[in-house]
């Protein structure tokens, strides 16, 4: 059995390798544990799944698991979003939630995801907890189970459908019948996965138009490497903008906590622009304040922001269950990341796609610009900022050694700019002159090393990364 390890957001593994009903079993009965420990258990646990190939199983796995162990358990009646999963969490009062998701991993990978009950990502001190209780309880083989139709026999479990609350929620935030009266045109790319639905459901029944990519089931995600909202994922969607005339293109990944957009010309706007696009709508659109939250990989734009709008950034390791805690601490406007993901106060401290999609929506529709209209008015307040990012697979037997070789990297110049800061709170970090930066980490969730930067220039950020590929050796 492979020793379980939570990542940037839960425990992921291959199919039939790691991640194997054995090991499920034993992570939901580290939850039930932990919700009996800490005297969680009488509020119950929800189960949810996406549409990847067996997570409706490995979700009964789970419910017989936490059932047997006398944890009330609502399992969900059919694949739903992780936002949804975890609302669903806050809107029932329950004790936590578990989603079987690999969120934007390869098809061939399945996940578990830990909801505490404040409907977020598990905190680093939840995590190493639930490790700890894993690694004590062993094989996963031989722990009690519970028949679902005995557990709803006796009470223990129920099978809701997650939508009602969730689409009530979303129309307490967004103004959706302005979107469905403005008439513009949508085209949405549910990339196969749970997110399906969402969006047609909430903007049916006016004058706008809305066209769904990709709505159907299909656990190989044929057409992209992965269900992950970047460019080389999306071209079918860009053609689509393009070939429809629409004004928008909008993407969910799997799980669809996250977000990826292009613009009325099929150009893809990176997250980091569409985090600050973001910031910007909350500001001066809807004239709200509060501290922003952002990850070390996301963008510089949310400084400028800041200063204009007189509202501190704050910033936080790579991960939602770094970024939600200081959320909620801070009672933060918004906080996001690199990868796409974006939480807003008012809702749960976690990444929700469909909701920044609705909000890039209503930007658009309050504003009356198009997305890259709307993108040169961000350039016009903060300047230019392009982004790139590379991930390059290695050898996890190379782990150590292109450690040691990031540990001496301490160039003076990178790109021909003067470095001006280096950073190893997660990963390693250059800060350069004139404001660039580049950052090189693990990923938390896939063995891939991925190297971000962040330039003037599409031509400098290239190089800064091409640059600190070398460094590393990889």
């Amino acid at each position: 059995m492979s020793v379980i390890k939570f990542g940037t957001d839960g425990w992921r593994g291959i199919i039939a390798e790691e991640f194997t009903f054995d090991n499920v079993r034993l992570c939901a009965a580290a939850v039930a544990r932990y919700l009996r420990d800490q005297g969680l258990a009488e509020r119950g646990l929800v189960v949810g799944y996406d549409t990847r190939f067996a997570s409706e199983a490995f979700g009964a796995a789970v419910a017989e698991v936490v059932t047997a162990a006398g944890v009330p358990t609502a399992l969900l009646d059919r694949p739903a979003p992780t936002p949804v999963l975890s609302y669903a969490v806050v809107h029932r009062g329950a004790g936590g939630g578990v989603v079987i998701t690999a969120s934007h991993n390869p098809p061939q990978w399945n996940g578990f995801k830990y909801k505490p009950d404040y409907g977020g990502s598990a905190s680093p001190e939840v995590v190493e907890v639930l490790e700890g209780i894993i690694g004590r309880l062993g094989d996963g083989g031989g722990l009690p189970r519970l028949p679902l139709e005995e557990a709803a026999k006796r009470g223990l479990l129920e099978r809701p459908d997650p939508r009602p609350a969730y689409l009530e929620q979303v129309a307490r935030l967004v103004a959706l019948e302005g979107i469905r009266k403005a008439g513009i045109s949508i085209v949405t790319d549910a990339m196969y996965g749970a997110g399906a639905g969402y969006l047609p459901s909430l903007l049916s029944g006016g004058a706008t138009r809305l066209v769904e990519m990709h709505g159907e089931r299909n656990p190989v995600f044929p057409g992209m490497s992965q269900p992950e909202p970047v460019g080389h994922n999306l071209q079918a969607l860009f053609q689509q903008v393009v070939e429809r005339r629409a004004d928008v293109g909008l993407a969910l990944d799997g799980d669809a906590d996250r977000l990826g957009a292009c613009d009325e010309q099929g150009r893809f706007l990176t997250p980091l622009q569409v985090f600050a696009l973001l910031a910007l709508y909350l500001l001066e659109v809807r004239g709200q304040r509060g501290p922003i939250v952002k990850s070390l990989t996301s963008t510089a734009m949310l400084y400028r922001l800041g200063e204009r709008y007189q509202v501190p950034v704050l910033e936080a390791p790579v991960g939602f269950k770094y970024i939600g805690p200081l959320m909620t601490e801070h009672q933060a406007l918004m906080g996001g990341e690199e990868s796409g993901g974006y939480g807003f106060r008012g809702h749960i401290p976690e990444r929700d796609g469909i909701l920044s999609g609705l909000f890039l929506l209503d930007m658009m529709v309050k504003t009356g610009k198009t997305p890259s209209q709307l993108l040169q008015w961000l350039y016009e307040l903060v300047g230019p900022h392009e982004y790139t990012r590379l991930d390059l697979p290695f050898a996890p037997a190379r782990r150590p050694e292109v450690q040691r070789a990031l540990d001496k990297a301490s160039p003076a110049r990178l790109a021909g700019l003067a470095v001006t800061g280096r950073d190893i709170t997660d990963g390693l970090r250059f800060t350069l002159a004139g404001g660039a930066w580049v950052v090189v980490r693990f990923s938390g969730t896939e063995p891939l090393l991925r190297v971000y930067a962040e330039a003037e220039s599409p031509e400098l950020a290239r190089r800064l990364v091409e640059e600190m590929r070398q460094l590393a050796g990889v």
